[in-house]
Formats: structure tokens, C-alpha cells, sequence
């Protein structure tokens, strides 16, 4: 799913409007009965009051019309009408002329204006949409602080009011802090970043029908991984096949306190449909391994406590390096070793990158390794982001620049690759904040690059299959009470699910 630019978005309306000739207004009260349909849905009428806050563009003229809508349902409902001047779009007019004259109508032109108390349940926030390119200002921002201070549920059209969806806010902006947004047709980029969490909410994403041909057209290079793309991505399994078929990994893995990290990797690797695992850890983890992951050939390295030399490399399709592997001086001359000579694709994550950016090792990266970092071990690999929208601009040029793809964790893991793409995936949970699901991650990733998935592929599966195994695992214990382990328990049905589509 492709996600667009406020001006693609605009252009987007326009072809519609254009190919099915109809007035912008008819296509503004789809949008309306749109949001309409998904508000009934999550707030039934319960006798709660709902205050549609509209400002003078085509986001009040959408709250104008969900408001009429709203009120023709028995829903109670007031409107503000936000504007300390007699400018409005025309589909505004529009729609303020359907309004019903049943619903209360508050003019707002200056604070004085502003209502001692709301009276209202719940707000509808219409004040402005993705067109907006300045900080709000005057009466708009005062309502809008108004609206923040009060303990009341708002839910915003499309985007919050004042949210840049390309840019970065700044700290003072005036911006409504919504519980729910629902989008039109694509998601906007604003979304998917840390920093607008508070302003954003939970978000849903409804479909107002337009132009297909036009979004299939459009260029973009920032993109939603779908279930649809993941699931046509799986590839089923011969029946005359064998475990040869599926490709022999390397896990280069543990150290004397972290054999867990290794285990953890092992078995999701292992879950994830390997066709055989080796796995090369320091002598201390051998019975570890050998107990806690019987179906996997362990293979000790001389030292007791850490890895000091690599097996050799020549048999495996996929070499995974990282989880509870330690910092030691050896340790780092192998991660060095690794880097010049491997013979597969590699799969780097945890001390292993921290090995890589202490070392200055980025340029000896092998053309499409795939890298796993957290926001800090991205920071150490290529340098402070002032905010979530720079990290994203230093995320493509780190790929650009080393030619590598890197998975970039968090709330919407972010792939980024050697042609500049950006690709966000939205399965997955707080409950995952725990140690040592990155080392599944690896796991995951590192089958799928042994049984010939190209890095991409590899990437977007992975991480879309990491996140759904997170989301079955809540569903059944809850996100508190969720560890890494749940999620190679659920690996299982989260492949299932996607292979019965």
C-alpha cells in the first residue's frame, strides 16, 4: 500500500472528481458517509452529546456533513464553526446550507466566543485537513489548546488538526491531540512516527473509492507492507521436497550470561522454515543449545566464553550474526573476518552492529546485508536524528550509501533499501517492548534468506510475521505479561494464517 503526499492526495480527489464526473461536493459526502458509517460503528448512540468542531476549508465542510448525518441517526449534536473571517471553501457553503436548523450552531470568531463549559461527550475534530502548510494560529489555536485541556474524547477527520503529515511540528504548535484519527483512502506518513503518537492516537484507515487507476499510477516511494503483499509473497511447500530444499543457516550466536539471545534466534529461525540450522556458539553454550534446541547441530567454538574464529562458511545459503554475541577483542576480529570473506548473505543485529559502528566497519558491509538495529544502535551506525522525520531521511541514505537493507525497529518497523525505499509494517504491539524479541526477528529473517527469499521479501515477511506472532501471543496472555518465547510459540499460526488467504 502506497503511502502518498498531501499534494498526491489532492491530485487523488481531482482525477476522481474527473473520471466520474461528479461535483468535489458529492465526493466530500462519501468521505462524510464514510466516517459516519465507521463512528456508528465504534460509538452507538447512547445518549451521548457530540460537538463537531469545524473549521472554514473542505475538513469542516466534511464535519458539517458528518454532522447532518450524525443528527439524522437521533445522534445529539452541536457544531462549531471556527473562522474569524467570512472565508469558506465552497463545498463548505455547501454543506452549511444541508445543515439541518435543528442543530445548535456556534459561531466562533475570537476567544470571547469560546464556551464557558463544552456540554458534549464526545468531539469530532473537522478544523483542518492534510492541506494545512503553516503553524495554526489566533482563535484556531486557542480552540484547539481549549479542546486538549478537556477529559473528553476526540476523534479526528482524516488527520488532527495542525499535524504536519510530511514535516516535523515544532514543540509549541497547536495541534489536537485525538484518541482516534480515521484516514481517507492511504495513511499519511505522520502517522507512523514516535513523535506524533499523542497527537495521532489509534488510527483506522477507511476507503472512500478513489481513483484506482491514478493510485496505481502514482510514484511514490514510502509504502504500508500489506497482508496482502506478505501473503503472495509465501511460498508453499512441494510435496517431493526435503530439507536440503529449504536451505542450510548459520548462527553466529552467544556469549558466557547471553546464550538465551542465541536460543531464541535458533528457534525461530528454526520455526520460521529452515531446512537445517548450525549454529556456532563459545563452549559454555553447547549444552545450552544442544538441550534447549535439540533440532538444531551446535558447533563450539575453542574459547569457553565468547567467539573467537568462524567454521567454515562455504555450506549455508544464510549467515546470521549478532544476538548475545558480546563485544570481546577477539569477537570484533571475527565480526572484521565475517565481513571480508563470507561467502552468503548476512543478517546482522544487537553487538555485532555495535561491533560495526565502534569499529567504523560500515563501508566493509557486504552489498545487500540485511541489518536489524533499534533506534540507538541506528544512531551509533549512522549518527543523531534530530527528529523521527530526519531518521527516516538518514535510514535512506545509509542504504543508498552502503547498499544494504536495514530494519529499522520499533512501534512501525521501518525497512529501508539500496534504492531509497521506505516500508512500514503494522502488525505488531507494545507487548513486544521486551527483551529479546529482536533476537526472533533475527531468526525469522535469517530462515527466510537461507530458503532463497530476496532481502526484500526476506524483510517484509519477516517483520509482518514477527509482529502477527506478537499480536496472537497478546490475544491470548496480554501485552504485559507477553515475552519473546510467545512469539516462537505463535510463529506456527501467524504462517498458518497467511498460507490458509
Amino acid at each position: 500500500m502506497k503511502i502518498l503526499t498531501a499534494p498526491q492526495i489532492r491530485e487523488a480527489d481531482r482525477q476522481t472528481i474527473a473520471e466520474e464526473n461528479i461535483p468535489s461536493a458529492a465526493l466530500m459526502e462519501r468521505a462524510a458517509n464514510t466516517f459516519t458509517d465507521w463512528f456508528t460503528g465504534k460509538f452507538p448512540d447512547n445518549g451521548q452529546s457530540i460537538l463537531v468542531c469545524c473549521g472554514p476549508g473542505n475538513n469542516g465542510g466534511d464535519g458539517l456533513a458528518i454532522a447532518r448525518m450524525l443528527h439524522a441517526l437521533h445522534y445529539s449534536v452541536t457544531v462549531w464553526i471556527v473562522s474569524p473571517e467570512k472565508k469558506f471553501s465552497p463545498d463548505f457553503l455547501t454543506n452549511q446550507e444541508r445543515l439541518p436548523t435543528a442543530i445548535p450552531v456556534i459561531n466562533i470568531k475570537q476567544a470571547a466566543d469560546i464556551p464557558a463549559t463544552l456540554g458534549s461527550d464526545l468531539v469530532i475534530d473537522g478544523l483542518f485537513g492534510t492541506g494545512l502548510s503553516r503553524p495554526v494560529s489566533g482563535i484556531f489555536a486557542e480552540v484547539i489548546n481549549y479542546l486538549n485541556n478537556l477529559p473528553v474524547v476526540k476523534i479526528a477527520i482524516d488527520v488532527p488538526s495542525g499535524l504536519y503529515t510530511e514535516q516535523p511540528n515544532q514543540p509549541e504548535d497547536a495541534i489536537v491531540q485525538a484518541q482516534y484519527t480515521l484516514s481517507f483512502e492511504v495513511p499519511k506518513l505522520a502517522f507512523l512516527l514516535p513523535q506524533n503518537e499523542k497527537f495521532v492516537g489509534e488510527w483506522h484507515l477507511v476507503s472512500i473509492n478513489l481513483s484506482p487507476d491514478y493510485l496505481q499510477e502514482v510514484k511514490t516511494n514510502k509504502y504500508i507492507i500489506s497482508r496482502e503483499q506478505v501473503t503472495g509473497l509465501l511460498k508453499p511447500r512441494r510435496k517431493f521436497s526435503h530439507k536440503g530444499t529449504y536451505g542450510h543457516a548459520l548462527l553466529l550466536a552467544g556469549s558466557y550470561g547471553k546464550m538465551g539471545a542465541a536460543a531464541l534466534a535458533a528457534q525461530a529461525c528454526l520455526r520460521s522454515g529452515v531446512g537445517l540450522l548450525s549454529v556456532h556458539c563459545p563452549k559454555v553454550g553447547y549444552v545450552v543449545l544442544q538441550t534447549a534446541v535439540p533440532e538444531a547441530m551446535t558447533l563450539p567454538d575453542t574459547e569457553e566464553t565468547h567467539l573467537t574464529q568462524l567454521p567454515d562458511l562455504n555450506i549455508y545459503q544464510a549467515i546470521g550474526i549478532g544476538p548475545g554475541l558480546g563485544k570481546e577483542s577477539a569477537t570484533r576480529n571475527l565480526v572484521r573476518q565475517l565481513l571480508s570473506t563470507t561467502p552468503a548473505p548476512l543478517v546482522i543485529d544487537a553487538d555485532a552492529l555495535n561491533i560495526i559502528a565502534e569499529e567504523n566497519l560500515q563501508a566493509n558491509l557486504p552489498a545487500h546485508s540485511i541489518l536489524t538495529p533499534h533506534p540507538k544502535e541506528f544512531e551509533r551506525l549512522a549518527g543523531p536524528a534530530a527528529n523521527d522525520y530526519h531518521r527516516l531521511e538518514l535510514l535512506q541514505e545509509f542504504c543508498r550509501n552502503y547498499q544494504c537493507y536495514v530494519v529499522l525497529k520499533g512501534g512501525h518497523t521501518c525497512i529501508g533499501t539500496p534504492a531509497g525505499e521506505l516500508y512500514f509494517n503494522i502488525t505488531g504491539n507494545p507487548g513486544m517492548a521486551t527483551g529479546g524479541t529482536g533476537d526472533v526477528l533475527t531468526g525469522i529473517i535469517t530462515a527466510l534468506v537461507a530458503q532463497k527469499y530476496s532481502p526484500l521479501d526476506a524483510c517484509c515477511l519477516g517483520v509482518y510475521i514477527h509482529g502477527l506472532a506478537g499480536d496472537l501471543a497478546r490475544n491470548q496472555i496480554g501485552a504485559i505479561s507477553l515475552i519473546a518465547s510467545d512469539l516462537i510459540e505463535n510463529l506456527g499460526a501467524a504462517f498458518g494464517q497467511l498460507s490458509q488467504n
